[in-house]
C-alpha cells in the first residue's frame, strides 16, 4: 500500500481521502482461494463523462490525455463525482473536486507519478500509449488486458495485465 501512501504525500491529500486506492478480492471457495490487489484510481478516460457534465470547465482533458481539473473554476457542484463510473472524485474541504492526475506536475518534469516510482511490487507501470518504443505499449502489446467497466462506453486508459 506504498502507493496510496506515496500519492497522499505528493498531492497533499487530506486524511481520510485517496486519489488511489488498492481493492482486495478474493476469490474462489475454501480451500481454492485467490487474492487479487487491484489498483484503482481516475481512468483518465478518452471519452470522460465528467469533462462533458462539468458546467463551469473546471474538469478537462489536457493534449497529453490526463483529465485534470483547475481548482480555480471548480463551484463544487459534484456533477463530476455523479458522472465517474469508477467513484474515483471527491470534494477536498477547500470545496473543489480532486481526484487523480497522474502527477501531472512530475509527469510534465519526466518523471513518472509518485505511486508508479514507489510500488514495490512494480505492479505500476506508466508511459506514453502512444510511443511505440515504451514500456507500457509493449506490455499492452504482449499481455492479455482487461479494464474497469469497458460497457460504460468511457474508454478507460488504465489497463490490467492478466496472468
Amino acid at each position: 500500500m506504498a502507493c496510496i501512501l506515496a500519492c497522499t504525500t505528493e498531492n497533499m491529500v487530506p486524511p481520510g481521502l485517496f486519489r488511489t486506492r488498492v481493492v482486495e478480492l478474493v476469490s474462489g471457495e475454501f480451500p481454492d482461494l485467490g487474492m487479487e490487489l487491484r489498483p484503482e484510481l481516475c481512468n483518465h478516460c478518452e471519452k470522460p463523462p465528467c469533462v462533458s457534465c462539468c458546467p463551469t470547465g473546471a474538469s478537462f482533458k489536457a493534449r497529453d490525455g490526463i483529465v485534470e481539473i483547475r481548482r480555480s473554476r471548480c463551484v463544487g457542484c459534484k456533477a463530476c463525482i455523479a458522472a465517474c463510473p469508477y467513484d474515483a472524485r471527491f470534494i477536498d474541504p477547500g470545496g473543489y473536486a480532486d481526484k487523480c492526475s497522474f502527477c501531472e506536475h512530475l509527469v510534465r518534469q519526466g518523471k513518472e507519478p509518485a505511486c508508479v516510482t514507489t510500488c514495490i511490487g512494480g505492479s505500476r507501470v506508466f508511459g506514453d500509449l502512444d510511443d511505440p518504443n515504451s514500456l507500457v505499449t509493449r506490455l499492452l502489446k504482449e499481455s492479455q488486458t482487461t479494464v474497469l467497466l469497458d460497457y460504460s462506453g468511457t474508454r478507460p486508459q488504465v489497463f490490467y495485465i492478466r496472468d
